[in-house]
């Protein structure tokens, strides 16, 4: 993806400048992504690898073969066009494109780690943590879910750290939390992505959706 920019981004520049920022910022694997799909028939809704191979005729084996089982995948790698489709919500030939991201890289380091919320006192234990990072002078973006009911908390590292460490960080600040404020209990929070201090083998880790769609 994009390198890191060192100038200032503001509503004034260029797209590309805009675009820049976002892929410096949520870096994840760049040989692979996942893309939102959502059924017309079921309406069930997920996140696969996106595959250049995918329902072409002879090679790919949809939906008797399993893509997880499929031995003709061909990932789609990341690109600036990638993450421009993610923003502007359509991809090259105008579907509704939604992008997700695996924050494990193949050496098992990473370029970020958030928290998920999504209880019902979530806007309490958010705000709980972003006070503790405020308190510790820790930099943190904060970002509503999808479905409105929900967020995720954004620490961004200025170079990569292992998913051990990245992980072992977000905990610290969430205990740090817990003990100032141990009236809030941060029942709403649910994970951290990466997910995992290792790459499973066979696959990518956990997938996280990014933020500003559309």
């Amino acid at each position: 993806m994009t390198a890191p920019l060192h100038n200032t981004v503001t509503g004034r520049s260029s797209p590309e400048e805009k675009v820049a920022l976002f892929g410096s910022l949520f870096r994840g694997r760049d040989d692979v992504y996942a893309r939102r799909f959502e059924s017309a028939t079921s309406g069930r809704a997920g996140y696969q690898p996106a595959c250049a191979n995918e329902w072409v005729r002879g090679v790919c084996n949809k939906p008797k073969t399993r893509c997880a089982l499929c031995g003709q995948r061909k990932f789609i790698p990341v690109t600036t066009e990638t993450v421009r489709w993610h923003l502007s919500g359509a991809d090259d030939r105008g579907h509704p494109f939604v992008m997700g991201i695996y924050p494990l890289l193949s050496d098992e380091h990473c370029h970020f780690v958030a928290a998920d919320f999504d209880r019902a006192n979530w806007r309490e234990d958010v705000g709980a943590v972003v006070q503790t990072c405020a308190d510790l002078k820790l930099p943190v973006a904060v970002e509503r879910s999808r479905s409105g009911k929900g967020a995720h908390l954004w620490w961004f590292f200025s170079e990569p750290l292992s998913g051990r460490l990245a992980r072992e960080f977000a905990s610290w600040v969430l205990t740090e939390t817990l003990e100032c404020r141990p009236e809030v209990g941060l029942d709403s929070y649910d994970r951290l992505f990466p997910n995992q201090d290792t790459v499973p083998k066979g696959g990518f880790g956990n997938l996280i959706a990014l933020p500003l769609q559309k």
